[in-house]
């Protein structure tokens, strides 16, 4: 019998000392990711500073679902509460709020790049889907945050837990979405606004977050069990084969396939819904034409 506790302590203290060990591995891998330092170079944005560019940039703000994180008015919210993995807040991004840290370039380099005016990364900012969103646009989004009214904002703060520490160490997780992309300075110009192929690759990078780059669908990185995995986008037999360009746009206007089944709420289809017919036409032009991929999900 002693013998038999005696194994048993031992596989336990071994078992300890690795959970330790990996937690204590996540502990430095994430604390070095959010201490980084970048740069971040890119051209000044110039404004036209008509009232069509505040209009235009009102209209990116929705459609390309900042307002689903940072709520109408972009007074932020909390975005999840997951216990060990974290809490999760969208700040406010009114004037008054950000008065004295962002200027009209910050707010560029944290919408692109997910980088704050010190140089340090944002956490959890999906910023894979708007770095490459043009100067003109860019300026545009800019120009309506700086417009927006004084409004309260939440209370809570973003809290890295343990959980999202481990799952960042093993890449599970965009805790800080800035260590993946290329800060590189540069131009950047968008295709015309048109039903075209091009302009729907434009409109579309804000989908991969979901879809995965090459739109094949994926488990969306660090969602609970409970949520489906993000659907095939590609002309596969288990993505959008068959389907046609009246079928994708009653799926992001009404929330339903062409069986007739609804989407899950986790994808923001309401939001979506607010494009216009040229911006659903040119993404479909785009989805149409991909190569056919399997679904990974």
């Amino acid at each position: 019998m002693g013998k038999w506790f005696k194994r048993v302590a031992t596989l336990a203290g071994l078992f300890l000392a690795a959970v330790a060990g990996i937690y204590g591995l996540a502990w430095l891998k994430s604390e070095a990711a959010l201490a980084r330092i970048y740069t971040v170079d890119d051209p000044p944005l110039v404004f036209a500073g008509d009232e069509a560019e505040r209009v235009r940039g009102e209209h990116l703000y929705n459609v390309l679902t900042c307002v689903e994180c940072h709520a109408e008015g972009g007074t932020g919210k909390l975005w999840f509460d997951a216990g060990p993995v974290g809490r999760a807040v969208a700040p406010n991004l009114t004037p008054a709020a950000i008065a004295g840290r962002y200027d009209a370039d910050g707010l560029a380099a944290a919408i692109r790049h997910g980088v704050r005016p010190d140089g340090t990364p944002l956490r959890y900012m999906p910023v894979g889907d708007y770095h490459r969103l043009s100067d003109a646009d860019t300026a545009a989004l800019v120009r309506y945050l700086q417009s927006l009214p004084p409004a309260p904002g939440p209370a809570e703060t973003t809290v890295i837990g343990p959980l999202a520490r481990v799952l960042h160490l093993f890449g599970k997780i965009e805790m800080v979405p800035a260590e993946l992309l290329d800060h590189t300075p540069r131009r950047r110009e968008a295709p015309p606004v048109a039903a075209t192929a091009a302009y729907g690759d434009y409109l579309a990078q804000v989908c991969t977050g979901c879809h995965g780059a090459d739109f094949a669908g994926q488990r969306v990185p660090g969602t609970p069990p409970e949520l489906p995995p993000a659907a095939n986008l590609t002309p596969h037999a288990d993505g959008l084969a068959g389907w046609s360009e009246a079928d994708f746009l009653r799926a992001i206007r009404e929330g339903r396939r062409p069986d007739g089944s609804e989407i899950h709420p986790f994808m923001p289809w309401r939001t979506y819904s607010r494009m216009t017919d040229v911006e659903l036409q040119a993404i479909w032009a785009h989805l149409s034409r991909l190569p056919p991929a399997k679904s990974r999900s």
